[in-house]
């Protein structure tokens, strides 16, 4: 093999593997050390050890706030989003029109968000958003859907799981396509209704698909706030300030760039054990035993 041959991989994996260094993995690297350090942008950074640290997990109340609404947000997309793809999936699996409706419900996921976000905040505004007018219509008062802390985070559940609903289900959907039908005939003609084949037949061949869907939803719910930052800002009364809001804040608001890397790295490392312990749980014993 000459030379070129040897070099030609290289040359071609050149391009991103200087764009995943300079803009992965250099960052990543920097932020760990700046985790370590304060720096307000201003002045050069000065060394403070594990201050950021314990000020975050001793001090500073809002942050453990932010966990919990954290938590609570990506409890409820995976509860409503996950079986909500799977249904659209499973509805659309043999319909002549899949495709066509496949690609309406992808169509949102390829908005950008901030768009999504000024939509919404169009049709849930108080009290004259298009959601209250319509329930006013017909004689219901509709509640301040942004601004009251008891409907602000069920309302950003739904537009979350509307704006990503058509990613998961065409993930559903390609696993679907990938089991084979010859299963779930033989259980057909073994005389098993609709209902126990897919409990007994397609839902265990779907798990794997499922359990990706799932970790993709919580590592995007851990680490999303531009819904929050548009449409609620945080409020009402940090009801929908999660901890990524709250990283972002300390950041770029309050310029504490060393607090605010702390956080991420905080936030990381309950995010690499929560993937840990679901893979741990829903495995059992590999991919391969299901």
């Amino acid at each position: 093999m000459t030379l070129g041959r040897r070099l030609a991989p290289y040359v071609f994996l050149a391009p991103a593997l200087v764009l995943g260094t300079v803009f992965f993995v250099l960052p990543l690297v920097l932020s760990l050390g700046l985790s370590f350090a304060t720096w307000n942008s201003l002045a050069p950074p000065r060394f403070a050890g594990l201050a950021n640290y314990r000020y975050l997990l001793t001090r500073d109340p809002l942050f453990y706030a932010s966990l919990r609404n954290t938590a609570v947000f990506v409890g409820a997309t995976i509860a409503v989003g996950v079986p909500l793809a799977l249904a659209l999936a499973l509805a659309f699996r043999r319909s002549r029109l899949k495709r066509l409706w496949r690609s309406a419900f992808w169509l949102p996921t390829v908005t950008n968000v901030v768009a999504v976000a000024y939509i919404w905040q169009f049709l849930l505004a108080d009290p004259y958003g298009l959601v209250n007018r319509l329930l006013a219509f017909i004689g219901i008062a509709g509640p301040a859907w942004l601004a009251d802390p008891a409907f602000a985070m069920s309302a950003l559940v739904v537009v979350f799981v509307w704006f990503h609903v058509g990613q998961d289900m065409m993930l559903l959907a390609s696993g679907l396509d990938g089991i084979d039908e010859a299963c779930e005939e033989a259980a057909e003609m073994d005389g098993a209704g609709p209902l126990r084949v897919f409990w007994y037949v397609t839902l265990p061949l779907l798990k794997p698909t499922i359990l990706l869907v799932a970790m993709t939803n919580m590592i995007k719910g851990v680490g999303y706030f531009a819904l929050m930052l548009v449409l609620t800002g945080g409020g009402p009364v940090n009801s929908t300030h999660v901890a990524a809001l709250h990283i972002y804040t300390m950041a770029f608001s309050d310029l504490r760039l060393g607090l605010a890397s702390a956080g991420a790295y905080i936030l990381l490392v309950i995010v690499f054990a929560i993937a840990l312990l679901q893979l741990r749980l829903m495995r059992r014993g590999g991919l391969e035993a299901w």
